[in-house]
């Protein structure tokens, strides 16, 4: 009787055991798919507008900064701004928006 109550407590441990497993998986899943694979979309989405950037672009910066793209470089471009014309550097990924609307856009 002994042997058999304590291979059932051993099978009821287990089970817990893979239902710990099997709920760490799901979480890892239910995270990848709401908020993994949507932020590497936008990611993806954001280089790519960056990517197809052209001079004379109309673009605002992550610091609202508005001005139109002037030149581009590797991973620079300048922008001028203001009624003055002047000319302000700065990186790729600093840029948020593009305000330009491209025909092959639509």
């Amino acid at each position: 009787m002994y042997n058999i109550a304590y291979l059932t407590a051993s099978a009821q441990q287990q089970a817990g055991a893979w239902s710990s497993v099997i709920m760490l998986v799901l979480i890892i899943v239910f995270f990848y798919f709401l908020i993994i694979r949507p932020q590497k979309k936008q990611e993806k989405k954001e280089a790519e507008m960056r990517n197809a950037l052209q001079i004379g672009d109309e673009v605002v910066t992550n610091g609202g900064i508005v001005g139109i793209v002037f030149s581009i470089k590797d991973d620079t471009l300048v922008i001028e701004t203001g009624s003055d014309r002047s000319k302000i550097r700065v990186m790729k990924w600093a840029i948020a928006k593009n305000l330009t609307i491209h025909e092959d856009d639509e």
